[in-house]
Order: structure tokens, then C-alpha cells, then sequence
């Protein structure tokens, strides 16, 4: 039922952080898997590290934020590599910032790359889709999709606005043998939270505010990103699952 194998998955923003490690899970569960991301050389090396693992594993260097960037590389992937069964849509960013002083210059790239792109990839992903009634896609929200933080509440925004376009793709993709769904991450140690993870004041109220009392590692994802890829969850559909030692669960 968890089985991968014979299936094809593209996952962006993948050369390093959690979208390589749901690559590299997702390769683990069978599934031939294209990495993405802007920096070749990034890129190549994380293809180097899965193939040498045993990995099925290609390349595939695109800004996922440009419509005509997107929509020639899906195609580019449907036509030389293969069919896309699953999309995980990880491309992502932040910025920090009190709200009065962020810039709209800021906001603007924020949302291009944390809302766009799920808009873009997963349009142009799923019209494939659609004509073989199949597919999986799942989107990385984040458990700011429900909650706030002082000083990020431009990337609270986005991560809401992914949940409600998770769901609203479920609704319209659904009768095509879509299923789309959410995977909502709470904090993990990864190269982006380096500094939160060293700040023992952030740390400790962290942990302390987390019912499992710890951090997370990325690969504590592995295991529910393969279910929403899964024939497991075929009639899972518009559900945001977090994976967040229970950080939406308390006050």
C-alpha cells in the first residue's frame, strides 16, 4: 500500500533542507525521483549523493516562480523523462521582518516563491494529470498556516494562502483521481533555522512549547509524505496533515 515503486516523482527546492530529504524518502519508498532547484551546481551534487545510494535520480533546474520556465520544463519532463505520478511542491522561502518596516519588494518575492509557485507547478503538473485521471500532489505548508510568530507575518500570509489553495485544488482536481493534500512541517533543524536551533532563548522556549520536547529532523517527515504519495491515502483529499510534535495542538 506504501509502495512507491513504478512511480515517478518531481520535487522542488530540492538540493538541499526538507525537499531533499523527502526526495531522498520518497526514492527510499521505491519512486524514481527529479530533483529541482535554481543553482546547478547545488543540484548536481545532491543528484551525485542519492545516485550514489542507489537512487533512481534526475536533474532538473528551473525557477519555479516563471510561468514560461515552468511550463517548458514540465513539459520537457513529460517528454524525455517520463510521466509525473507525484509533485511535492517544496519550493519555498522566508523573510523576517516587523510588518510596518517590510518592504513590498520583500512581499512580492515572498509570495512569488511560497505561492506562485505551488499555483504555477501544480497547474502545469496537473493538466498531465488530468488527462490520465491520476496523480498526487502535496503541498509543504507549515504550521504558521494556522499560527503566527511576531515578525513574520508576510510568510504567515503565504502559508496560509497554501492551505486554502491545497484545498482548492482538491476540490476541482479531485474528480480526476487527484488527490491534493498539505504537509505542514512545525520547526526543523534544517540549513535554514541554523540560527533559531543555536539560540538557547528561542531553543528552550521551543522545546519547552512543543509536547514531544524536541526539534524536528527532517527525517521525521519521510513517513507521512510517502502516505500522501501513496495508494495509503487515496481517499485522503484536501486535508493538511502537520507533523510538528504537536505544536498545533496547545496553547
Amino acid at each position: 500500500m506504501f509502495d512507491l515503486s513504478g512511480r515517478r516523482a518531481l520535487v522542488t527546492g530540492s538540493s538541499t533542507g526538507i525537499g531533499y530529504a523527502l526526495a531522498k524518502g520518497l526514492a527510499g519508498a521505491g519512486a524514481e525521483v527529479i530533483l529541482n532547484g535554481r543553482s546547478e551546481a547545488r543540484l548536481a551534487e545532491a543528484v551525485s549523493r542519492l545516485r550514489a545510494e542507489g537512487a533512481s535520480v534526475h536533474a532538473a533546474s528551473f525557477d519555479v516562480t516563471s510561468a514560461n520556465e515552468v511550463e517548458a520544463a514540465i513539459a520537457q519532463i513529460e517528454r524525455e523523462i517520463g510521466a509525473i505520478d507525484i509533485l511535492v511542491n517544496n519550493a519555498g522561502m522566508q523573510r523576517r521582518a516587523p510588518l510596518d518596516q517590510f518592504s513590498h519588494e520583500q512581499w512580492q518575492e515572498l509570495m512569488k516563491t511560497n505561492v506562485d509557485s505551488v499555483f504555477l507547478v501544480g497547474q502545469a503538473v496537473a493538466r498531465h494529470m488530468i488527462d490520465r485521471q491520476r496523480g498526487k500532489i502535496i503541498n509543504i505548508c507549515s504550521v504558521q498556516s494556522e499560527l503566527g510568530r511576531p515578525n513574520i507575518a508576510a510568510y504567515t500570509a503565504s502559508k496560509g494562502a497554501v492551505k486554502m489553495l491545497t484545498k482548492g485544488m482538491a476540490i476541482d482536481w479531485g474528480q480526476h483521481g487527484i488527490q491534493v493534500n498539505g504537509l505542514g512541517p512545525g520547526y526543523f533543524k534544517t540549513e535554514l533555522t541554523e540560527a533559531l536551533v543555536k539560540d538557547e532563548t528561542f531553543s528552550s522556549w521551543l522545546i519547552g512549547r512543543t509536547p514531544s520536547r524536541r526539534w524536528g529532523d527532517v527525517e521525521d517527515l519521510v513517513g507521512a509524505a510517502v502516505f500522501l504519495a501513496s495508494n495509503a491515502s487515496n481517499f485522503v483529499n484536501g486535508h493538511i496533515l502537520y507533523v510538528d510534535g504537536g505544536v498545533t495542538a496547545t496553547l
